[in-house]
């Protein structure tokens, strides 16, 4: 199908700009013409094809993963304007901040059309990549934009009528745009008005994330627009604000820059601690505002206030007793006292050790993270400390800074602190002491300034008086320990996997079948949340929209334990080769979780628990080999 034919004035804009680079202020709104300029200045032919590169199907994936949270924000509006895209032979796209397609919705005649410009998910459409196009301008005028037919700079992309906004979080940053894309020889007389007001109820939707711990002040003049999208919203922790949205910057006045910047005796005359949940309030220049207020829940005394991608999703197997623990820990970590956390591998130690860091004062700092185990014995050292210069054979010309002092001002997290050489652990322990760092091959200390999370699997008392760990590092970093649960032991279970499910497959039209949810539920996971969450994933990858994720999807090791665990029940009577199959199969889980917790009692020292089991260690090291080759084994 030919591109229509453009307006008069465009056209004879886009000839001079051709010729000359400039257009008359009555051919073309200024933001096209800022955004032609900057398209000229990279060098772009307006009549040539623009050269994308779309993502691989796994890039892709994983982007889209990274914003499951987002997506799942804008799920109802996508939707309700899907059936506005189909009639208008239109499509819906939703792209993350950079401007990159995660969501097209709408008419398949014109997405097949928009496939043939590279309109399509995973493709970027900045102006750097597309020129000046709807999404692309937006992103830089920071404003609902709407581009038309030959309005586009490069030629090819004449037959698309754009309209796109941008969507901030509460923290002001821009997340992602929404746009609403047709053919340009259709007029979208209120294509723009329907993407600005679909917008407006997505962010006001964010106030649903991340601000349970805050006080949240919802006002306006008029008293009925409280409660609806048009409303104002700020957010104040200990008084100070902490995110606001555009209503709310507007009806006092207000730029981005006021978050963080402003406290509540700044912005009202009214005092914020002896405000009803329902009140009047008055601005310092004398505007009255109808308001509702929200009190902090009791839980958590701080609250990370982030962009919508840092804030991420909520953690199921954080119940009320680790909740407070979290916040016991983050007072302490504010107060300079190290944390140990301490469970099995896979509970979500470093996930709760990033919690406590986001909720503490040094969450605009650095996390740090070092995985004791993971680094070779002959390179932790310099990782840790850093080094100068012909330090050693193989050192780098200009040296290194080392992990310590990267987590200046903010958080160091130690994972697997067990695993830590003996000589290690004396080099360390130091500069826990004198806060100081002092580089392989140097003489010179450096200060450092840095708050210790350590994590281990291992039980370290029992390291310590079998001389494995240092007593006086053990009681250094060991002042307040947080213990995490196993999976097998949650009470809650099913409910935790349910939760996870929703989270991962955002999807509403995919759902887990009873007794897939069943056999999920019945299993130990032995690998925890990790195994968990990656079988979960797998789950996902292997749906079909609506149709329930039945068990012949699941691993087969999965599907072998409920098999195992009904077999108890059976009757006697069963086919001998049957039961012998069964038996077999169950005999190796119990020898499985024999060694498993023979381990978990020795603090992972393997003649230990070959001592207990009154076997040899080679036993336990063939049981663990197969274990490991079973669990790295395809799942399907």
């Amino acid at each position: 199908m030919p591109a229509p034919a453009m307006p008069q004035a465009v056209l004879a804009a886009r000839r001079q700009f051709s010729e000359a680079r400039t257009v008359p202020d009555d051919l073309l709104p200024r933001p096209i013409l800022r955004s032609w300029e900057r398209c000229a200045g990279l060098g772009f032919d307006m009549e040539a094809q623009p050269r994308v590169e779309p993502m691989t199907a796994q890039a892709l994936r994983e982007l889209r993963e990274r914003h499951a949270l987002l997506r799942r924000i804008c799920r109802p509006e996508l939707e309700a304007l899907r059936a506005e895209a189909e009639t208008t032979d239109s499509i819906i796209i939703l792209t993350d901040a950079s401007g990159v397609l995660l969501e097209r919705l709408g008419s398949a005649d014109f997405a097949e059309r928009a496939t043939r410009v590279a309109l399509s998910p995973g493709v970027a459409w900045g102006e750097q990549a597309t020129g000046t196009n709807a999404i692309g301008t937006a992103l830089v005028e920071r404003r609902p934009i709407e581009v038309r037919g030959g309005e586009h700079y490069f030629a090819p992309h004449r037959f698309l009528s754009c309209s796109a906004s941008p969507i901030f979080d509460p923290r002001g940053e821009l997340v992602a745009i929404l746009d609403l894309s047709g053919p340009a020889s259709v007029h979208h007389l209120h294509a723009l008005g329907l993407v600005r007001l679909a917008v407006d109820q997505i962010e006001h939707r964010l106030f649903q994330h991340g601000f349970k711990h805050c006080d949240l002040l919802r006002f306006h003049a008029d008293a009925a627009l409280i409660g609806t999208p048009r409303e104002g919203i700020l957010a104040f922790r200990d008084h100070r604000l902490v995110a606001a949205n555009r209503y709310g910057l507007a009806l006092l006045e207000l730029t981005p820059e006021a978050i963080d910047a402003r406290r509540f005796g700044d912005l009202f005359a009214n005092g914020l601690s002896k405000l009803d949940e329902r009140c009047r309030l008055r601005s310092h220049s004398g505007v009255e505002f109808h308001a509702r207020l929200r009190r902090p829940m009791p839980c958590a005394a701080k609250v990370a206030t982030r962009t919508v991608a840092a804030r991420a999703r909520t953690e199921p197997w954080l119940d009320d007793g680790l909740c407070a623990a979290r916040d016991r820990a983050v007072r302490l970590i504010d107060g300079d006292v190290p944390v140990l956390l301490q469970g099995e591998t896979g509970v979500g130690k470093e996930v709760l050790a990033r919690q406590i860091h986001a909720h503490s004062a040094r969450s605009s700092g650095a996390f740090v993270a070092v995985n004791c185990a993971a680094v070779p014995e002959t390179l932790i050292e310099s990782e840790l400390f850093g080094y100068v210069e012909g330090a050693f054979t193989g050192a780098r010309k200009q040296g290194a800074t080392g992990l310590l002092r990267e987590a200046h001002g903010g958080v160091l997290f130690l994972d697997e602190i067990g695993d830590m050489p003996l000589p290690l652990q004396a080099r360390l322990l130091r500069v826990l002491q004198e806060r100081e760092v002092t580089p392989l091959g140097g003489t010179r200390a450096t200060p450092v300034d840095f708050a210790v999370i350590c994590a281990t699997h291992r039980n370290l008392k029992e390291m310590v008086a079998q001389g494995a760990f240092r007593s006086d590092l053990y009681f250094r970093i060991a002042q307040y320990t947080i213990a995490l649960p196993p999976v097998r032991t949650l009470d809650n279970l099913r409910d935790v996997i349910a939760t996870l499910w929703t989270q991962i497959a955002d999807d509403a039209a995919v759902g887990l079948a009873r007794d897939t949810l069943d056999l999920l539920a019945a299993y130990d996971w032995p690998g925890n949340f990790r195994q968990l969450v990656s079988t979960l994933r797998a789950l996902h990858v292997l749906s079909q929209p609506e149709q329930p994720l039945t068990q012949d999807l699941l691993p087969a090791e999965i599907r072998d334990h409920g098999s195992c665990e009904g077999a108890a029940g059976q009757n006697s009577g069963h086919a001998a080769g049957q039961d012998r199959d069964k038996d077999t199969s169950c005999l190796a889980d119990v020898t499985r979780d024999a060694m498993r917790q023979a381990l978990a009692r020795a603090g992972g020292n393997v003649s230990l628990a070959a001592k207990q089991l009154g076997v040899n260690r080679s036993t336990i090291y063939r049981q663990l080999s197969n274990e490991l080759a079973r669990r790295h084994a395809p799942a399907i």
